[in-house]
């Protein structure tokens, strides 16, 4: 089952995408869309292909077939320098010096928009200083990361992809090594972004319960292929559930967020 309702107002598109790795091929004959201005979570199994989609979103990973668009263009159209100035993305396992302080890490962010040579100048003084800000972590900007918890870094790695001031967010388990408080503030902020300031964000999540309750649209990834998409409310349903995750689950709907939540049961045949 498919809701084309993704298909209307689409930032990203992938169209009869394939991509792999080596002789693998991880997906095929894949059509998803993103809707602008909206948090869309990826959700699957551990290997569905949830972090392969991500990375051919940002041309990180050639296509074997087919295409994404972004904004109507395909991606090979666009310059590198300029696509980082579209799509900033955060992958699961990114790594920096550890002598690197947390403010310089976090300028990091603003290389698609400097002159080339260029020197830092006001704009991204004031963007880098509201990246802090936004992620709580201003104590820390002298800091060398080296010297930071995972939960810290976590928080760094996302306020240099909010210094990028790009339109098109994409976050790859953004929550990990997080707290559930700082996981929340974390998808809090994420949404935030998406519903005060216009962002598309892409994430992935493994947590469902947070995906439906901070997510617009949730995409069901099984085995390489889209099993179901759309608005929360419309596919974050048992039988979605237990046919991607092959689990027996009860979803029920969450009075005070007016969002639903699942509680796993047992795996079929368990």
């Amino acid at each position: 089952m498919h809701d084309n309702t993704l298909q209307d107002h689409a930032a990203l598109e992938m169209r009869d995408a394939a991509a792999g790795y080596g002789e693998r091929l991880v997906f095929e004959g894949l059509d998803l869309s993103v809707a602008r201005g909206r948090v869309t979570a990826l959700c699957g199994p551990n290997g569905c292909g949830k972090s392969t989609v991500l990375r051919a979103m940002r041309a990180m990973l050639p296509l074997r077939a087919g295409a994404v668009h972004l904004d109507g263009d395909p991606l090979e159209n666009w310059k590198p320098r300029a696509l980082a100035r579209r799509i900033a993305m955060l992958s699961q396992s990114p790594s920096a010096p550890e002598e690197m302080t947390v403010v310089d890490l976090v300028r990091l962010g603003r290389y698609a928009h400097r002159r080339r040579f260029g020197r830092p100048g006001a704009e991204d003084r004031e963007t880098v200083a509201a990246a802090l800000a936004a992620t709580s972590i201003e104590d820390l900007s002298d800091r060398p990361i080296g010297t930071l918890s995972g939960g810290q870094m976590q928080r760094v790695w996302i306020a240099m992809v909010i210094a990028q001031a790009a339109p098109v967010i994409l976050l790859d388990e953004p929550t990990n090594h997080l707290d559930i408080a700082h996981a929340l503030d974390t998808l809090s902020l994420v949404r935030k972004l998406s519903h005060e300031e216009g962002k598309t964000v892409v994430v992935v999540l493994h947590d469902l319960n947070l995906a439906a309750r901070f997510a617009d649209d949730i995409v069901f990834v099984r085995e390489g292929k889209v099993a179901s998409a759309g608005p929360v409310g419309r596919v974050f349903h048992a039988e979605n559930i237990e046919q991607v995750f092959g689990i027996h689950c009860r979803v029920l709907h969450d009075e005070e967020t007016d969002r639903p939540f699942c509680i796993p049961l047992a795996a079929k045949g368990g």
